[in-house]
């Protein structure tokens, strides 16, 4: 069995799940709710240390990071989401680390917070400046030869599994799209295939 320890809006989680539906995988979603703070339950913090989501147990291993799962997804499965070509490699390796290790963590909702509570900047307002920055630099990254519909031609790899929850996310925090053209494309493209729209918020969302 494997099974996912997940939120619905968290784009770490959203990133496996796409991974996870792109291979065909059937999994248990254990859900772990952020806004209730059970992340840092007793249960959460022995599966994860860090007290955060996504973990994976799979194939006898319990394992977190999605970065660390999805590329082991890839090569255990053959999921092929980066191409042989090492500089193509390294260009789409680093278009997913601008989102996981740029944008996400200073969007994280916990920094917007405490960065509100101290006086700063609203939350919104810290959202939206530094996501639309944080995409300014990923749009410039794709004016690249090797994009296509997709960060690399036509089929979709690890880079997009990263991009496409920080696009969802941009929507959710009220950041104009219109300047982003080639993101746009990547959006249309990954929705249209039904493993990822499955594996959408929206798709997901709680009932009130």
């Amino acid at each position: 069995m494997i099974r996912l320890y997940d939120y619905w809006r968290s784009s770490s989680a959203y990133r496996v799940r796409i991974g996870l539906n792109l291979l065909g995988l059937d999994y248990e979603s254990v859900p772990v709710d952020l806004l209730a703070g059970e992340q840092a339950s007793p249960a959460n913090l022995a599966r994860n240390p860090q007290g955060v989501v996504p973990t994976l147990d799979i194939d006898g291993l319990r394992l977190t990071q999605s970065l660390a799962i999805l590329e082991y997804l890839n090569e255990t499965r053959r999921a092929g989401w980066l191409p042989q070509d090492m500089a193509a490699r390294a260009r789409l390796r680093a278009l997913a680390m601008a989102v996981a290790m740029e944008i996400q963590p200073v969007c994280n909702l916990r920094v917007a917070r405490m960065v509100a509570e101290t006086g700063g900047m609203a939350v919104a307002d810290w959202m939206q400046h530094h996501i639309t920055t944080g995409l300014q630099a990923v749009e410039a990254l794709l004016d690249h030869p090797q994009t296509g519909p997709f960060a690399h031609g036509a089929r979709m790899g690890l880079a997009d599994i990263c991009l496409l929850p920080q696009i969802y996310n941009a929507r959710r925090w009220g950041v104009g799209l219109d300047a982003f053209a080639r993101l746009r494309v990547l959006e249309a493209a990954a929705m249209a295939l039904p493993e990822v729209k499955a594996a959408h918020p929206d798709a997901l969302a709680p009932v009130a």
